[in-house]
């Protein structure tokens, strides 16, 4: 039997609770064991170590590597501090995820990979919607070719949480602050969704907008995908306006996937219908799949994935250099916002 991997992990914020419980469950299966936690606040630290059954607590992120050696630490923090900390667990030999927007930015993360990879570690970008499990049949369908040639997709992203002199403080506050917001920190998962399902972006066109005064960054626009194999992808994002469902952060929006044969739909409530072309018919697609936590348990999913790659060599996705892609996307988008203008992938050095 494959022993568990000693882990540490690093915040305290909002959504760490997801990755908390998803720690949990796989200690209490034997995967891992939860050794450490650092939080700037001990107070808040010691209570999470509490809740989550987790041996040490400190203040100092370097400290608890050196003093508890973990195989993989679990950075959970926002931007500011990732750079800083991916760089000391690398230097000591200690397996990373982190948490994303990666850094503030393309040449931050250019640089840290380029670190990364002189120093022969392993960091792993925790994007999750790619573990979400109805992007996951959705692609097992595309593959089975339920809608022959894929011609296009479009996501609605609506969570409906962007309205108000009070929009984001009751969970994440400093999404007011990023001077970068729907791409860099939402419209970033998209990217990475319609790359796993459509394969490569060849050029991309934006034009983004702010409606909400009491945020810096933007928190709507239009981008238009084109693919390596011809397909076109459109994200539609107000983060202002909402969609049906009962949870709006479940799936955070709509999809809908044509292609020669037929077409998909996934909506608010994680339901995937499947439509044949001359059809007027709507299949609802029989899956299964957890309600728990976010995203249909994805963050659970996708920590799992890189543990079971550490744990028994079984493929992974979303390693540091592999992610550099979708951020060199997004580095695209926001000149073509920037320039009113198509960009082209190839050639392009932001």
């Amino acid at each position: 039997m494959t022993a568990p991997l000693k882990i540490a992990t690093a915040g305290t914020g909002y959504f760490s609770r997801f990755h908390y419980n998803g720690w949990q469950r796989m200690a209490q299966a034997g995967d891992v064991a939860h050794a450490a936690l650092c939080n700037r606040t001990e107070e808040t630290g010691r209570e999470f170590a509490g809740r989550y059954d987790i041996s040490e607590v400190y203040t100092d992120f370097a400290t608890m590597l050196d003093e508890t050696k973990p195989d993989l630490v679990d950075i959970i923090t926002p931007p500011v501090t990732h750079s800083q900390y991916v760089r000391a667990a690398v230097e000591r030999g200690v397996a990373v995820i982190c948490q994303k927007p990666f850094t503030p930015g393309y040449s931050e993360a250019a640089e840290l990979v380029e670190f990364i990879s002189a120093k022969q570690g392993r960091v792993f970008i925790h994007e999750d919607f790619r573990f979400q499990p109805w992007y996951g049949t959705i692609k097992s369908m595309l593959d089975d070719g339920a809608v022959g040639e894929p011609y296009q997709m479009t996501f609605w992203l609506r969570p409906g949480d962007g309205q108000g002199p009070d929009a984001y403080l009751s969970r994440q506050p400093y999404f007011r602050q990023m001077p970068r917001f729907l791409v860099h920190e939402t419209a970033i998962h998209l990217v990475d969704t319609f790359r796993y399902l459509f394969g490569e972006v060849t050029s991309v066109y934006a034009d983004l907008a702010r409606r909400n005064p009491v945020i810096q960054g933007e928190d709507s626009g239009h981008i238009l995908f084109e693919f390596s194999n011809g397909r076109r992808g459109v994200f539609d994002g107000n983060r202002l306006s909402d969609h049906p469902a009962d949870n709006r952060r479940l799936t955070m929006g709509e999809l809908r996937l044509e292609g020669s044969d037929g077409t998909l739909t996934l909506d608010g409530y994680g339901v995937i219908r499947h439509r044949a072309f001359g059809s007027n018919d709507w299949r609802t697609v029989d899956y299964q799949w957890d309600d728990i936590d976010y995203g249909g348990d994805c963050v659970y999913r996708t920590n799992k994935h890189i543990v079971d790659h550490i744990r028994m060599g079984t493929p992974v996705s979303n390693m540091a250099a592999d992610y550099l892609i979708n951020l060199r996307i997004e580095a695209a988008i926001y000149q073509s916002a920037e320039s009113a203008r198509k960009i082209d992938l190839a050639g392009f050095s932001p």
